[in-house]
């Protein structure tokens, strides 16, 4: 039988660890399982894109299309799981292990009410939904084909987010790159299953992501439960505004971030099939969506990498060790923007065999791909120093300049650049949007970068021998 003193005691050990281990060290042990989560994430949003391929071009659009809602499900989940996740964090550096039992419960529980309501009422509307995210008549079929059990998943997918990061934001990502990556191989298995075998098609696509997402939840959950971990009780369920406040507060940057994505995925769909060739507006579509898809999993290695940082970012802001911060903060800036450099010369190089591991029957899907794969690449090496910045302010604190950070990218620099843009130049304009957001996005947060670094410079204190 465990008793409260041996979690305590492993409590007791992370801490150490955390804010004496070698920095550089620790933050390459810490990512290791994000980056695999991140990865196993992105190849949810990409398995799906790979299997219905082989069906029809209309098919990948209306998964393409329903993008959007799973970026609604990860905007909630990312929302609860930071807000909470960076609270627990700092509350286990300053040793309020209580606070952090009851974070995590109102944490985990929030999103799972929340997803049950959204699933229900978008099951209810669901071709509406499906039209206002930039269906077209022949897309809609397979987008309401796919987005039907996603709908019934949604607060399973939402809390599944939740945990992760609270897992992971406690240092112990390796129980959540369990769970995610158990769904993950599972909804790889069942995809072909379901869509050739029992001939379900798109239907057996969102059948076999909603059966794995669930899957993964449930270990996630099994892994709360586990030695050393924050326990998810359901006594512990606060839901004070104060508990709330911090979940806003800590939250709030993801929330901007991951809203602001499902507006660029319409904004994108939408202005694909206003550009595209007269005859080929599902295979513009389709086009994007594959980019956005291969692009996240690039951009996973550097979240994970982020992930990984923050939980030695959140221990030691909270034991007040303002170098080890500084420390890890350079080092998360450096590795990101080395690693999205090879990242980004091989797709350059690369970019028409990626596209066409998706759809190699479509000649224009894989023309309008390759451009526009090749203009992300130009500018994406830019994203390490973004990343990271935002992460820091996220993770210490400093929520409004972390959501000002985060609506960067895909709001305040993408909107205007996805109209503007094909507006002067066509669809080569939209070809670039992304890439000219990117640039932008950077020349904005580099002051942030600036500013955050003298500012700990600051708090920091020389260290004072202990007495002997």
């Amino acid at each position: 039988m465990r008793h409260a003193s041996d979690d305590q005691r492993k409590l007791d050990e992370r801490y150490q660890m955390m804010t004496q281990a070698p920095v550089k060290r620790l933050i390459l042990k810490m990512s290791v399982p994000t980056i695999i989560s991140m990865m196993v994430t992105s190849i949810y949003n990409m398995v799906d894109s790979f299997f219905v391929g082989h069906l029809s071009t209309e098919a990948v659009a209306g998964v393409g299309v329903a993008f959007a809602y799973m970026a609604f499900i990860n905007a909630c989940g990312f929302f609860f799981g930071h807000g909470s996740g960076n609270y627990i964090s700092r509350a286990l550096g300053a040793r309020r292990t209580e606070n952090a039992g009851r974070m995590a419960a109102t944490g985990f529980l929030s999103p799972l009410i929340l997803g049950a309501v959204a699933g229900l009422l978008a099951l209810a509307f669901s071709s509406s939904l499906s039209r206002s995210m930039g269906a077209t008549d022949e897309i809609l079929p397979s987008a309401n084909a796919y987005l039907r059990y996603i709908f019934l998943a949604t607060p399973f997918m939402m809390s599944s987010l939740t945990l992760n990061n609270q897992l992971r934001l406690q240092g112990n990502a390796r129980f959540g790159m369990i769970g995610i990556a158990s769904g993950a191989i599972l909804n790889i298995v069942l995809d072909p299953l379901f869509i050739f075998v029992l001939d379900l098609g798109v239907s057996g696509a969102s059948l076999a992501t909603a059966v794995s997402q669930c899957f993964g939840w449930c270990v996630l959950l099994w892994g709360t439960s586990r030695e050393g971990n924050v326990h998810i009780r359901i006594r512990n369920f606060t839901p004070t505004w104060e508990y709330y406040k911090q979940i806003i507060n800590g939250g709030l940057p993801s929330l901007a971030r991951q809203a602001l994505a499902v507006v660029a995925t319409i904004c994108l769909n939408r202005m694909a099939v206003h550009y595209a060739d007269p005859g080929n507006e599902a295979s513009t579509v389709a086009a994007f969506s594959i980019v956005t898809r291969v692009i996240m999993m690039s951009y996973a290695l550097i979240i994970g990498l982020g992930q990984g940082f923050q939980p030695v970012c959140g221990y030691n802001y909270g034991a007040k060790l303002y170098g080890r911060v500084k420390e890890s903060y350079l080092f998360c800036l450096t590795l990101s923007t080395a690693v999205l450099m090879v990242l980004a010369v091989l797709e350059y190089v690369f970019a028409p065999d990626l596209i066409a591991l998706f759809r190699s029957e479509d000649p224009e899907l894989i023309r309008v791909g390759s451009h526009a794969m090749r203009w992300q690449c130009i500018a994406f090496p830019l994203m390490g120093m973004c990343t990271a910045t935002n992460m820091l302010l996220q993770n210490i604190n400093y929520t409004w300049q972390a959501t000002f950070l985060s609506m960067c990218r895909q709001g305040i620099c993408f909107l205007p650049a996805v109209f503007i843009a094909p507006w002067l130049w066509g669809l080569t304009g939209l070809e670039a949007a992304q890439a000219i957001a990117d640039a932008l996005t950077f020349l904005i947060s580099l002051p942030f970068s600036i500013w955050i670094y003298r500012t700990l410079s600051t708090k920091e204190k020389p260290l004072v021998p202990s007495p002997k």
